[in-house]
């Protein structure tokens, strides 16, 4: 079973950035969907990223896009959020999935069976 460890999260006025990693351990598949996903207090969770680690094939959410950028390190097993250009509306908890189910797709509404424990991010105006 895939086991998530997210980091990276924290406070930054708007404008800024922030880097978020995810250590992925125990992997028994060659290929996954994984991504970043948030949720806002008393908002639905969301997709920001999504990635087909085999191929690298990316998907943004359109609010992200241009700003934020998913990207994996295979050696080290560990896929990144970088986020530029921070809004307040970028607050949220953030949180890493995987799927071992590429084969469904692996957009940002695709299903994930494997979470993280979350980081925070807020954004300060």
């Amino acid at each position: 079973q895939v086991q998530l460890v997210e980091s990276g999260g924290g406070s930054v006025q708007a404008g800024g950035s922030l880097r978020l990693s995810c250590a992925a351990s125990g992997y028994t598949y060659s290929s996954y969907c994984m991504g970043w996903f948030r949720q806002a207090p008393g908002k639905e969770r969301e997709g920001v990223a999504t990635i087909y680690t085999a191929r690298g094939s990316t998907y943004y959410a359109d609010s992200v896009k241009g700003r934020f950028t998913i990207s994996q390190d295979n050696a080290k097993n560990t896929l990144y959020l970088q986020m530029n250009s921070l809004k307040p509306e970028d607050t949220a908890m953030y949180y890493c999935a995987a799927d071992p189910s590429w084969w469904l797709g692996c957009g940002i509404q695709a299903d994930f069976g494997v979470w993280g424990q979350g980081t925070q991010v807020t954004v300060s105006s």
